[in-house]
């Protein structure tokens, strides 16, 4: 069992370009870029209570919040932004907001959907604090902030019934409405470019990248765009009816393929599938 990756950079042009993300592109050419690694065993390290999550703004809350970890971003910003800073001063070229459940639909599992644009803006903020204050000790020194958007707690392709095949819990239009919130909070709270990440379910993929795209349209801006993609199987698939380059969108991305639950030695004909898009 392993774990492959596949990156691939390609500008897009047509809309406003942000510097930064120019930056990267020109870096991308030279060398490897470096993403950080897991927020949630960093976070497990620092061995937060409930109290941590709550902090005084939630004391009150009727729900449990311990495991919430995007809630920390409000209540202890501090926690996050040091875990950036360390990823940044390991190597990290890019770091990965704290915001993987920052959606309304995932959020409402702890009664805080209201507080997924604030959360995903203190998400985002927590992470450029960490890039501007690293950048600042190390002169010349290039880092950016990925906004992580989570494949959410439904999925759009299964079922939520065996006995009803077309019942779901999440509707496509629910997801655009979510992802395009989220996407609106990171690029407010400081993004440089956007992670569509974890995709198990390529319809609920696919919602993401139309809010972005939405979003891009309305803005009058585009920033690079990630995708982290699960891999199940030999053939390369993602979930139901989801083949190798199901993912795949009309418009470039700089994108992350990860192979995840198959061995190393059956990823080649699937990286060549995927590479064929660029």
């Amino acid at each position: 069992m392993g774990e492959a990756q596949v990156g691939c950079y390609t500008q897009t042009m047509g809309v406003e370009e942000r510097p930064a993300e120019d930056s990267l592109g020109t870096l991308l050419a030279e060398r490897i870029v470096v993403i950080d690694g897991a927020m949630g065993t960093m976070l497990q390290a620092e061995r937060l209570g409930e109290r941590d999550f709550r902090g005084d703004r939630f004391r009150d809350h009727p729900k449990d919040l311990k495991g919430n970890s995007d809630l920390l971003s409000l209540t202890r910003p501090d926690v996050i932004e040091k875990i950036h800073r360390e990823y940044l001063r390991a190597g990290a070229d890019i770091v990965e907001t704290n915001t993987f459940t920052g959606t309304s639909i995932s959020q409402a599992d702890y009664g805080l959907e209201a507080l997924a644009y604030e959360m995903n803006v203190a998400g985002a903020g927590a992470a450029r604090r960490a890039v501007d204050r690293v950048m600042a000790e190390q002169p010349g020194r290039m880092a950016w902030v990925a906004g992580s958007l989570g494949p959410t707690t439904r999925s759009a392709s299964l079922s939520r019934d065996v006995n009803d095949p077309g019942a779901r819990l999440v509707t496509f239009d629910e997801l655009v409405a979510a992802y395009h919130e989220q996407a609106r909070g990171l690029l407010d709270g400081g993004a440089n470019l956007l992670l569509v990440e974890t995709i198990f379910d390529s319809l609920n993929g696919k919602a993401a990248f139309f809010a972005i795209e939405r979003l891009f349209g309305e803005r009058g801006i585009r920033v690079p765009v990630m995708a982290s993609v699960t891999i199940t199987d030999r053939a390369g698939n993602l979930g139901p009816d989801s083949g190798p380059v199901s993912f795949v969108v009309d418009d470039p991305l700089f994108c992350v393929v990860r192979g995840v639950g198959i061995a190393l030695e059956n990823l080649p004909a699937f990286k060549r599938s995927i590479m064929s898009w660029k």
